[in-house]
Order: structure tokens, then C-alpha cells, then sequence
């Protein structure tokens, strides 16, 4: 007879989970190996404010934040999967999580969690003294967001507050201060998470609603794409105000034109009944991170 802890996703019988030895695998699957869409939403933001500071010569910067990005996006869903682990039992599409399934011990999971906040501390020092305090900052807001959905209709939001927090420090990290354009990307940012994180709340609205999970796509129901339009609307003109801080020129805000038509792209076709379709666009915004780092590039390296 087999047991929860015999049965396994089919996310790791393929792709490159399903070519790592069985025994590493619930360990990928932990930390999302095969979805890496969550390393590039959170690396985007820090790219963005290197960027738009001019990089100042630390093109390395770009690196070592992905490699950052990549280890706390990871000890991140770690960290989830070790609360969540209880409610995922009651979720068809996560029962069979490492944790949830008992494939992974508690103890186990922490152990990874370490090693990760270990390869952060390495990302960390590089580092200038400011940008690493910004950094560090963000442990608690971290810590607190997976209780976020047992409180608040917008659990969005607060995903929006540490997925941004990038944004606070590239810019410090080239020029030595916190300054406007990098709260500006910030708030920006977190207006596209709460956008982007509402369209992939869309797949989980059966599943949420019995186990009660709260999520802004249920808080807004039908109404979900209008609200995705609004928020990818508040994030456009704050990255824009961001640029006019830093070059208050017209025609460097053509510069976010591509990323503005892709965002206004994703809200024509959100579908509130769609969850496939949803999650599809959910990870186009991907594309639209890139098109908004190609812009702050544009304008940071035009003027220095």
C-alpha cells in the first residue's frame, strides 16, 4: 500500500527536477526549482534600481543581486512551505508539497533555509555599508508574510512590501544613499506585484475559498481584471516619476512605453474564470520586468 510519503508531484519526475537523484529532488522541489519565474520577479526590481542609478561602474552588482535574489526567493518558499505546511495538506495543488507530503522533515527544511541565508550573507557583502543595512531590513516583513493571508484580504500587498524591496537596495548599492527615484521604483513595484500576484491568486480561488484562505482575486471577484489594470496603471506612473526624478525630460519616459503596452496587454485578457489563462500571464511578467529594466537603463546610463 503506499503512503503520502510514496506519492510524488509529477514536477518531479521531469524537467530538470526529474533528472537530479531522487533523493535531491524534494529538496528542488522546495525551492521551486522548477518555477523560476519567482527568482526573476524579485531579482527585476533590484536590476531596475542599478539601473536607473547608472550602474557607476558596478555591472558585477547585477550578478551578485540574481545570485541573492535566487537564494532568498528560495529560502523564501522554504520558509512558506515550513508554515504552510498544515494547510497545504487541504489543497489539491499542494498536498503533495515535500513538507505537506512528509517527504521532508521540519528539521530538514530549516537546514536548507540556513545554507541559503548563508549564500545571502555571501551576496551581502558585497555590498556598501547602507545597501546591506536596507537589506537586512527586510527579514522582518519577510517573516511575516506567510500569516498575511490568514489576516488580510490583501495578502497581495504585503507580498508587494518584500518582493519590491530590491528597489531600496540597488540604488544605494551604486550610489551610497536611499534616495526618491528608489522609493518611487519601490512603491511602483509593489503596485505591479499586487497586479501580477492577483492574476496568479486567480488559479486558487476554488481552493482558497474552502480552506479559507483570503486573496485580493477574491476579494475582487469579477471584478479582478479591472483591479489588475488599476494597479499596473499606479505602477507605470510611479516608475515614471522615478525616471522624471532622475531625468526630467518628456521623451525619457517613452522609455517604459514597451513595458506600459505589455501590462495593458496582460489586463485586456485577464479572465477571472480563467486560471490557466491567468497563471500564463502571470508569468509573462517576466518579459515585462525586462522591458522595464531595459528602460531604467536607458535613462540611469543617459544620465551619469
Amino acid at each position: 500500500m503506499s503512503t503520502a510519503g510514496d506519492i510524488v508531484p509529477d514536477s518531479e519526475r521531469r524537467g530538470f527536477i526529474g533528472g537530479l537523484p531522487p533523493r535531491l529532488r524534494p529538496y528542488a522541489s522546495l525551492m521551486r526549482l522548477d518555477r523560476p519565474i519567482g527568482t526573476w520577479l524579485l531579482y527585476w526590481p533590484c536590476a531596475w534600481s542599478v539601473a536607473l542609478a547608472g550602474v557607476g561602474g558596478r555591472w558585477d552588482l547585477f550578478l551578485w543581486l540574481f545570485l541573492g535574489a535566487f537564494a532568498m526567493r528560495s529560502a523564501g518558499c522554504v520558509y512558506n512551505d515550513v508554515v504552510d505546511r498544515d494547510l497545504d495538506k487541504r489543497v489539491e495543488r499542494t498536498k503533495l508539497r515535500p513538507l505537506a507530503s512528509r517527504r521532508v522533515s521540519l528539521q530538514s527544511a530549516w537546514l536548507l533555509i540556513g545554507v541559503l541565508c548563508a549564500i545571502g550573507l555571501v551576496v551581502l557583502a558585497q555590498l556598501n555599508r547602507t545597501a546591506a543595512i536596507v537589506s537586512l531590513v527586510s527579514v522582518a516583513p519577510v517573516a511575516a508574510y506567510p500569516f498575511m493571508k490568514r489576516i488580510t484580504w490583501w495578502p497581495q500587498a504585503w507580498l508587494g512590501l518584500v518582493f519590491s524591496w530590491g528597489a531600496l537596495v540597488g540604488w544605494p548599492a551604486v550610489r551610497g544613499t536611499l534616495d526618491w527615484p528608489a522609493l518611487l521604483l519601490w512603491f511602483g513595484s509593489i503596485a505591479w506585484v499586487i497586479g501580477y500576484d492577483t492574476l496568479y491568486a486567480i488559479q486558487d480561488l476554488e481552493d482558497d475559498a474552502l480552506v479559507g484562505v483570503k486573496s485580493s482575486a477574491r476579494r475582487l471577484g469579477g471584478k479582478a481584471p479591472v483591479g489588475v489594470a488599476i494597479f499596473y496603471a499606479i505602477a507605470v506612473i510611479l516608475w515614471g516619476a522615478a525616471v522624471w526624478a532622475v531625468r526630467p525630460d518628456w521623451l525619457a519616459l517613452f522609455a517604459l512605453a514597451p513595458a506600459a503596452l505589455h501590462l495593458a496587454n496582460q489586463a485586456l485578457r485577464a479572465d477571472p474564470k480563467d486560471g490557466e489563462g491567468a497563471l500564463k500571464l502571470f508569468r509573462s511578467n517576466r518579459t515585462a520586468g525586462f522591458l522595464v529594466f531595459l528602460g531604467m537603463l536607458v535613462v540611469g546610463l543617459s544620465s551619469r
